[in-house]
Order: structure tokens, then sequence, then C-alpha cells
């Protein structure tokens, strides 16, 4: 017996012998070859220029907006940068940096005359008892020194003498009403133009009083100062208050217009043993520096002993006088 044969059978066509085979449908046909030699058509490229615009409008859009976020990037450098001297000046004053220079004065600062000074001051203390009419005469002595002195460098922004009168020796007379100083030590922390320990001195004969600051320019005029005025029972020392309150023990350490009553504290934390008491004068914010320094004064051991509020004449402003018991300290 044969074998089949493996291979596929072919498939007969449909046509018979003699005819011709049907036309081929062109749907189903292949499509022609491309003729590689012919003419590309051209390209439309009206859609890509369009977006090409759009892109480079929109990369220069980007650019305007990238240099304005950088205009106002270098803005805030820049105050920062202000903000961060102020800190540092701050910081500098309640430290006491020793490097500190004097700020420019200004030059045109007007000096009144003896005259003008004195009746500024007799109307300021107007309404006060107990003030000679010498221990006045003694404050427009120095309130004329440092007017001159404050066209060379920065004492006071005051310089109008009713204003001078009531808020620099007004003020700080008043805490030789309030304060007991007989027979105390007392160390004016950052005394800058004399405030407020040379007031204090003068008004005050019968206690020590020694002014340290960190500017040494603003000492050696003070110490000229104290000796033309002839306040024999003050002193003016360059050195920092903490250096100084390593050496020697004090009763009392008033600052005034330094820096806030925490940072106050703080600058004498390692020293507060050799002081009884602090004496702050303070104006009428007095309450929330007291509240944002509570942690830090209980830390170290400061407590506030005593608080006396006054006012100054014409609306000048409210005051306070804010007295801290240092560790170990009597109190009043």
């Amino acid at each position: 017996m044969t074998p089949p044969d493996p291979r596929p059978e072919e498939e007969e066509d449909d046509f018979g012998p003699g005819e011709d085979p049907p036309e081929a449908d062109e749907s189903s046909a292949p499509p022609p070859l491309v003729d590689p030699e012919a003419d590309d058509p051209p390209l439309d490229l009206g859609p890509i220029e369009g977006a090409l615009d759009l892109d480079l409008e929109e990369g220069f859009e980007g650019e305007e907006d990238d240099e304005s976020e950088e205009e106002e990037a270098e803005a805030e450098d820049d105050e920062e940068a202000l903000r961060a001297e102020r800190r540092r000046k701050k910081s500098s004053k309640a430290r006491g940096d020793l490097e500190a220079e004097p700020e420019p004065g200004d030059p045109k600062t007007k000096v009144p005359t003896k005259k003008k000074m004195l009746a500024a001051l007799e109307w300021a203390f107007s309404g006060e008892e107990g003030v000679g009419s010498e221990l006045l005469e003694r404050f427009a002595d120095h309130a004329i020194e440092l007017l001159k002195q404050n066209r060379v460098m920065n004492l006071t922004a005051i310089q109008d003498p009713k204003e001078i009168a009531v808020k620099h020796y007004l003020d700080c007379w008043r805490v030789t009403r309030l304060v007991p100083l007989i027979a105390k030590k007392v160390v004016d922390f950052g005394c800058g133009g004399g405030f407020p320990g040379l007031p204090i001195a003068m008004a005050e004969p019968n206690c020590s009083m020694t002014l340290v600051d960190s500017t040494r320019k603003k000492i050696e005029w003070l110490e000229k100062t104290i000796a033309k005025l002839g306040v024999r029972n003050a002193r003016a020392i360059h050195t920092r208050a903490e250096d100084h309150l390593t050496k020697e023990r004090v009763d009392i350490v008033i600052v005034r217009a330094v820096s806030s009553v925490r940072e106050n504290i703080r600058v004498l934390r390692k020293v507060r043993h050799s002081l009884q008491d602090m004496v702050m004068l303070k104006s009428h914010s007095w309450s929330r520096e007291v509240r944002a320094a509570e942690r830090e004064a209980e830390r170290l051991g400061f407590k506030l002993d005593t608080v006396w509020e006054h006012e100054l004449p014409e609306d000048m402003g409210k005051r306070a006088v804010l007295v801290y018991r240092a560790p170990g300290g009597i109190g009043f």
C-alpha cells in the first residue's frame, strides 16, 4: 500500500480553464511602494511654529518671574541683614563688648544757654519736694556738657531742653525717692551719657556710684565730666558690668535703656551672687517684659520684689521702677 503524501494539497482555482482570473479588489490591495526618488511633500510647520512661539513667550515670562523673585529675595536678604545688625548692636550693648565704638553724633545738636536749660529744669521739678537750686544747676551743667559732646558721639536722641529735663533728670532723680541709697554701693550698668548714675550720684551724695560702660570714649568723656562737675562720690570705669562684679560685690545694680528685663538678668547670671538687688528703669510696657522674663528670672534666682509706677509731666509718658531681689539679696 502506498503511504499518503505529507505535503498539503494545493487549493484549486475557482475559475475554469480558459477563463481569465477575476480583477483584484482595490480596497484589499496592498499599498503601493513609495518611490525613493520622488520629492517629499512640503511639511506643514504652522502648528510647530506656533508651539515654539508659545514656548519662547512662556520662557521670557518665566525669566521675568525669576528676576522678580531674585529681586524680592535680595530685598529680603537686605532686610534680614539690617535686622541682624540691629540684633548684634542690641546684644553687644547688653553684653558690654569692650570693642564697641560710639555711634557718630549729631553735628546739628543745639546747645541751649545755661539760663534756658535751668528754666526747663525748674519747670520739670516744679511739683517735686526737696529739690534745691544747687542740684538743678549741676543738672544744667551736665546737660550742657552732654549736648556739646552729642555733636561728636551719640549720647542722647533727646535734645529739647524740656524733654531733657523731664525724661533724663526727673526720671532718674525719682529713683532716689523710691530706692534707699544711703551708704549703698551702686553700679550703673551701661551708663552711656551718664544716666541714670550721674544724676543719682548728684542727688544722693551719701551713696557710692560706679558708672561702667563698654565704650572707652564714652568713659573718657565721663571721667572728664565727673571731674569738671566735682561729683566726688562717682567714678567711671571702662569695663563690662559682669567683669566688674567678679572683682567687687555691690548692693545695687541699676539699669536704664540697655535691654529687656530678661536680657539684663541673663547678662548678670554668672555674677548674680555679687549683688543684692537689681533696679531697672522701664517704660509703660514693663509688665510685658516682666512676664517674658518670668521663667528666666525664676531659673536664675531673681525675684521681683517691688514695682513703683509714676507719670512724667505733660503726657511725656509713664515710667516704672522695678526692683529684683538677686540671689541672697535682702530686698527693700
